[in-house]
């Protein structure tokens, strides 16, 4: 199998961590490595570093390549443009299924926290034993819900397929995202969802017919970047065609279109978490609910439920602190509720145009 993991976002939720020079997935969010670095290692032990691609920006060339020293040159995908992730799903099958049509390709994310890596390994596998079975079939991987989370996308389990070794399969029924509050609450209650990672399986050739089915203009411009692949103008037609795709995301582009009977869904517990805004880094961290989290020097006292993370050398106090969100880097103080986390992304477009742009 082969996997791709996408590194292309910005990542402005986790501003001011996170920027467009040094977007989130370059960062040591979780303990001494970045977010994409983890990506890789929790795949190493059962999947070669030959078959790992890495999906990201061009103008993040000169970052990824030396962190990731590991992957083969020839891996990575880069993206001239910033087109949503629909193209860039579709730029990095492509390139795949240049040389491997009908091998079994894992689609994953970088900027995610896995705290069951060897379940997120048994499962990607046995996603892979489904696509060999069937391969014009998508398997999706659910994270089995925690609690009622408004920020996520869920999916709607259809009759249980069958069980293998303790895990369920399902088929497909719908998807919803970022639900209300009391949607998520009915969710949660009716055991019949689960979140949805972005995580799926599939081979290039079946996802390639469904782009050409449903998104005819970019599955032709897909495929002349495919046919330019190993030849000398590959840069000049990866530049001149894909700025030129419509800005659409994977789920608008082919998901919410496929026809159900493709899909199937692994529901499972992979201890997975969306570390893209603070607030869900914070669920992702703690040990119990309620209880504060904390990197570098920090001092909290009669304090509940607090992420304060320093990255300076100065020590950062807190007292009477409750559901607060504070990060102090270098040149940037963040002070907000959990509740304002949303707001983060405004505040940081905001700043375009003005004295303080160079900090976005």
């Amino acid at each position: 199998m082969k996997i791709a993991i996408f590194a292309g976002g910005v990542g402005t939720r986790l501003w001011p961590l996170s920027r467009k020079n040094t977007p989130k997935q370059f960062e040591k969010i979780v303990g001494e490595k970045s977010t994409l670095q983890l990506a890789v290692d929790r795949l190493i032990p059962d999947f070669k570093s030959e078959n790992i691609y890495i999906a990201t920006g061009k103008r993040y060339e000169n970052i990824v390549r030396p962190h990731l020293p590991e992957i083969p040159e020839e891996n990575f995908i880069f993206e001239p443009d910033m087109r949503d992730v629909g193209p860039a799903v579709g730029l990095a099958i492509s390139a795949i299924g240049k040389y491997h049509p009908d091998t079994p390709v894992a689609i994953v994310w970088s900027d995610h926290f896995v705290k069951k890596e060897r379940r997120f390994r048994e499962v990607l596998k046995m996603a892979e034993s489904l696509v060999k079975d069937n391969p014009n079939s998508l398997i999706l991987i659910g994270q089995r819900a925690r609690f009622a989370n408004q920020n996520l996308g869920w999916i709607e389990l259809g009759e249980e397929v069958k069980q293998e070794k303790g895990t369920k399969i399902f088929h497909f029924k719908r998807m919803v995202y970022r639900p209300t509050l009391e949607e998520a609450e009915s969710f949660l209650k009716a055991k019949n969802y689960a979140w949805n990672p972005g995580y799926f399986v599939t081979t290039p050739r079946f996802l390639l017919s469904q782009f050409k089915k449903f998104t005819p203009d970019l599955h032709q411009g897909l495929m002349r970047i495919q046919d330019a692949i190993g030849k000398k103008n590959y840069s000049q037609a990866l530049g001149e065609i894909y700025p030129t795709f419509e800005k659409i995301s994977f789920d608008n582009a082919i998901l919410e279109r496929m026809d159900p009977k493709h899909i199937s869904v692994i529901a499972a517990d992979l201890g997975w978490s969306d570390v893209g805004a603070w607030e869900a880094l914070k669920e992702a961290l703690e040990i119990s609910s309620g209880e504060n989290v904390t990197r570098g020097k920090v001092l909290v006292n009669d304090s509940l439920d607090n992420l304060v993370f320093n990255y300076t050398d100065q020590l950062t106090v807190g007292i009477d602190l409750e559901k607060m969100i504070v990060i102090n880097t270098d040149d940037v103080l963040l002070i907000c509720t959990k509740d304002s986390v949303p707001k983060i992304k405004k505040l940081v477009e905001s700043l375009a145009g003005t004295p303080n742009e160079h900090l976005t």
